[in-house]
């Protein structure tokens, strides 16, 4: 093992050790992915007093439940799902993610570690400067975040779950069975991924498709004098309006059989 990622994982006990509490244990923020992985294996070796807690979402990738369960994790349902999140407000976007706030940003325990990296992208390395920062999640309610790999690389992380034998969810291997650690494990569909990305993960798992099309239709049933029935033709064309859409106007919005071109571009049946 390098020297570098050595001094990293003391330096990451050390900062564990530092924020226990034998009397109230801390949340690891466990995701399924790879960061919390090592998170999880990071808190094993410090020896602290924690809680392994995976918040369900509703819409993770295929086996990442199995995968927290495997690693000895605790799992959370939430109140709402994601399917209902949608018949009551409609399809979320950049600007309305309240998916979030509803199924992984709430408070459990006063601290929690979490996988953050500012290596992950721009936004990350500008917003997260220490190593511990206060949150607030809801009303008042203050959560101190511990993050003992924020300066962790991916290549830190691949060389450090290697080195500990550990074996991450399926969405990092690929059909070989090779470990991909650029590969991000997040909720299907997010509206904070790029639009190619998002139609990728449509494809690779249509019964997605199906599950956000569905909960579209029974938006459009609780409400339907909102803007949003009034200004798409269907249910369909409102899916496509959002997964399709690149900053310029679709066209034959109110034209085209949409229910026919989403089933010939996911192959499945609507």
């Amino acid at each position: 093992m390098r020297k570098e990622l050595q001094h990293k994982i003391d330096a990451a006990i050390r900062l564990l050790k530092a924020y226990d509490n034998p009397e109230q244990p801390m949340e690891i923020a466990y995701s399924g992915g790879k960061d919390s992985d090592v998170i999880l294996q990071l808190a094993k070796e410090a020896g602290i007093n924690y809680r392994a807690i995976y918040k369900n979402t509703t819409i993770d990738p295929p086996g990442t439940i199995k995968h927290a369960e495997e690693m000895g994790v605790e799992i959370v349902r939430p109140k709402q799902t994601f399917a209902q999140l949608i018949a009551k407000k409609g399809l979320p976007n950049r600007r309305r993610r309240f998916c979030c706030e509803v199924l992984k940003e709430y408070k459990i325990l006063d601290k929690c570690v979490q996988g953050i990296r500012r290596d992950e992208s721009p936004k990350r390395a500008a917003r997260y400067k220490e190593p511990s920062a206060c949150r607030i999640y809801g009303n008042d309610n203050h959560v101190e975040q511990v993050l003992p790999i924020l300066e962790w690389s991916t290549l830190d992380v691949a060389e450090f779950l290697q080195d500990r034998k550990i074996k991450c969810a399926p969405r990092y291997y690929d059909e070989q069975g090779k470990f991909h650690p650029e590969r991000r494990l997040g909720c299907i569909g997010c509206p904070l991924a790029a639009r190619n990305h998002r139609l990728a993960e449509f494809r690779a798992y249509p019964g997605m498709v199906k599950l956000y099309i569905n909960a579209c239709k029974r938006f459009f049933e609780i409400h339907p004098n909102s803007k949003t029935v009034r200004t798409n033709k269907d249910v369909y064309a409102y899916f496509a309006r959002d997964v399709f859409y690149d900053g310029k106007p679709l066209k034959d919005l109110f034209n085209t059989d949409w229910k026919q071109a989403l089933e010939n571009y996911f192959n499945i049946k609507l």
